[in-house]
């Protein structure tokens, strides 16, 4: 295409680049602009449509072609949408058709309202069938393509043999229309499928979320020396940036300058800044500190480390198995029952018991309609409808219906720590003093007291643990080491380990080597000179974390954990908690691994976190679970959010789960049971006891059918969480 050709991003038009590449903002594979303005305004094209039309590899995985996650998302709200409208329609013309039919009239003790009604009545009738019914007609050209009959099947064939059979009596056939059975049925179809689409999961907006972590642009230093600010797709690696404290890190780098810590938990899991300083290398997406640090870009674009994860993501989420719908199998067996009854009605009233063919079709249909009882078609989604609702009340978002459903089989449960089972704060676990002239409260307060002065997140653990601070004069920070300042008249110093070793202060106590050994932060308290005593910080674990483990134990659910953070850490946290297993210094790469490992053991498992790093472990799971207040990324990835980040909402998530199965259960065995009776009355078993089950009343006993259901759904509402 030669030297002077343009590269840009099907998603964000503004980015340029003068040869192939990644999107730095979304990840996706750059492509010529004249192949991005041939395809102006097909916004379907994007992501992976481009990459795969030029030939190229998608940055994200082999799926292009497939549709991106946006595209789904935007067809599902499409398809929801036709489903309401299509059913309010239906149902204004549904009154009419109601007050036109014979039965109803007959009922009511009316007369035919006009000469000709009848054929007012098929028009309006054709139309609920053709309009109301077009959903179903072409599920059952779908299903039946794909060899795999379902409901779809099953309502198109009742719909379609109640309107043949009635339309062929307006015109002459002797017999009953089924006309307002045939709107009435429809319309509930149709409210089925609508509340049902609405409480299933919209696509996954996660690749967006994780694209969000990098900055817009990056301070690059120039050859002179001064600073330039440059789109992070102008960045190739060699290049130097500058990054400013509490910014983000444009690229993966190394850094050549300054000395500061780095907040990337949200990217390894790590809960504790990490100290970077010349040679410390960083992470794109991962948020600067307190200094200043000049970094040497080593990866960019598809090489990042955001990049692999948003490609693992994908990967895990197109690799999720899909769970065929319950009452979809319970369609497949009516569908038989329905046309194997049907021709065994027809045939034996014709040829064995030698009716004529007009009082053979009545049977015939009214099986066939019967067999499809409005019930089944809201078996599953008023149950659906009442737990989604119920959920939500109580800060449970159930984003993937299915992956709900199964939450009921859960076995084991792997949690993330950091933000999880803990609070992704730091804050004071263990006060050891070393005089008897201080307690523990006045200890801390001199500690808090120097230490507000400082946005360390170690400092801002220490003051959040004490009830008050006193002001501080002469305030000094010792780089690396801690502050110090006059507390009350009396010389306060915070510092660390190394600040005693380097001036020759011995502490031997075993309690210190035991906070240490559980992986916990240990600073020293000195005043006037004198080391007064020591403080321990951790990641604070959560008041509900311990009784959830113990409860989810009681419910013979394994109770895991995954972290960064390393083994000390993760030991003492493993046994405060009473957990069965846990993982630690696991890689985000590694995470999905983790879960597919527990999977080969024959186990059902759900996955919970809140950070990008536990993105594809979410997906991977097969029930992820988010802590709502963690990142977008892992609440978009996960098939339910815990809006209250509350671990003991997990333990009300497997209750609702099982108890809305169970719900399903009985709604369809009521749905599908009562035809064991309902069929043979219809087909005319008893007919020469004088038994016969006309229409009208095989419509009653599927209204009743419908209540039952409705009912019974509503009662899940009594279920405690």
């Amino acid at each position: 295409m030669g030297d002077t050709q343009i590269y840009t991003c099907s998603m964000h038009p503004e980015v340029r680049s003068d040869r192939p590449g990644v999107c730095p903002k979304c990840g996706m594979t750059l492509v010529p602009i004249e192949a991005k303005q041939d395809a102006a305004g097909m916004k379907h094209e994007m992501h992976g449509g481009h990459a795969a039309s030029m030939g190229q590899k998608s940055p994200v995985g082999e799926h292009a072609g497939h549709g991106t996650k946006e595209q789904h998302h935007d067809h599902h709200t499409h398809m929801v949408a036709d489903f309401r409208k299509r059913f309010w329609v239906s149902l204004a013309i549904t009154i009419p058709i109601l007050l036109l039919s014979p039965a109803i009239q007959g009922f009511l003790g009316v007369s035919p309202l006009f000469y000709g009604d009848l054929y007012v009545l098929f028009l309006l009738s054709s139309v609920v069938y053709f309009y109301g019914g077009l959903p179903f007609l072409k599920g059952i050209a779908e299903e039946l393509s794909s060899r795999k009959p379902g409901m779809m099947t099953l309502i198109a064939v009742a719909i379609t043999t109640a309107y043949a059979y009635s339309s062929v009596v307006v015109f002459g056939l002797p017999g009953e229309v089924f006309f307002w059975e045939l709107a009435t049925l429809i319309d509930i179809m149709l409210l089925g499928h609508w509340i049902e689409m609405k409480s299933v999961m919209g696509a996954s907006k996660a690749l967006e979320e994780l694209a969000r972590l990098m900055p817009s642009d990056a301070h690059k230093v120039m050859p002179d020396g001064s600073f330039m600010d440059v789109p992070l797709e102008e960045l190739r690696a060699g290049d130097r940036v500058l990054v400013k404290p509490g910014e983000k890190i444009p690229a993966d780098g190394v850094v050549l300058d300054g000395e500061t810590s780095v907040n990337e938990s949200m990217l390894t899991g790590e809960s504790k800044p990490v100290s970077k300083r010349t040679g410390g290398k960083v992470i794109g997406g991962s948020i600067n500190g307190e200094g200043s640090i000049t970094v040497e870009v080593r990866k960019t674009g598809q090489d990042s480390f955001l990049s692999q994860v948003i490609a693992l993501v994908k990967e895990a989420q197109d690799s999720k198995s899909k769970t065929q719908d319950l009452a979809n199998r319970a369609a497949v067996w009516l569908t038989l029952i329905a046309l194997g009854g049907g021709a065994v009605t027809l045939l034996t009233w014709l040829l064995i018991l030698g009716k004529d063919l007009a009082f053979a079709l009545e049977r015939t249909v009214t099986v066939m309609v019967i067999t499809c009882p409005h019930a089944l078609g809201l078996a599953v989604p008023l149950v659906v409808a009442v737990s989604t609702s119920l959920a939500a009340k109580n800060g449970l978002l159930i984003r993937n219906r299915a992956a709900f459903e199964s939450a009921r089989n859960i076995q084991a449960i792997v949690f993330d720590k950091t933000g999880t089972l803990t609070e992704g704060r730091f804050g004071v676990t263990d006060t050891i003093l070393f005089s008897d002239k201080i307690d523990e409260r006045e200890l801390l307060k001199y500690a808090a007291s120097v230490e507000a002065r400082s946005e360390h997140p170690i400092a801002k653990g220490v003051v959040s643990s004490a009830d008050e601070t006193l002001p501080v004069e002469g305030f000094r920070a010792i780089p690396g080491k801690g502050a110090g300042g006059r507390v009350g008249g009396k010389d306060v110093l915070v510092v660390s380990p190394g600040y005693l070793r380097e001036n020759n202060i011995l502490i031997n106590d075993d309690r210190i080597r035991k906070l240490s050994s559980q992986g916990k932060t240990v600073i020293f308290v000195m005043i006037d000179g004198e080391v007064k005593g020591a403080l321990a910080l951790a990641d604070i674990i959560r008041p509900e974390s311990k009784k959830a483990v113990s409860m989810l134990k009681g419910m013979n659910v394994k109770c895991m954990m995954l972290t960064g953070d390393n083994k000390e850490v993760a030991r003492w946290v493993a046994d405060e908690l009473g957990l069965d297993e846990y993982f630690a210094e696991v890689l985000p790469q590694e995470k999905a691994a983790r879960i597919k490992e527990v999977q080969a053991r024959g186990l059902t498992v759900a996955m919970t976190g809140d950070g990008v790093n536990d993105a594809p472990a979410l997906a991977q799971a097969d029930v992820g679970i988010a802590i709502g207040a963690g990142t977008d990324v892992a609440v978009e990835t996960a098939d339910i959010i815990l809006v209250k980040s509350n671990p003991l909402d997990i333990v009300a998530i497997i209750g609702l789960a099982r108890a809305t199965y169970d719900k399903m259960v009985q709604n369809l065995l009521w749905a599908t049971g009562y035809n064991v009776f309902a069929i043979p009355l219809a087909a005319g078993v008893l007919y020469s006891y004088g038994i016969l089950l006309t229409p009208a009343l095989g419509a009653l006993l599927m209204s009743l059918s419908t209540v039952i259901v409705a009912v019974n759904a509503q009662l899940l509402k009594l279920v405690k969480k």
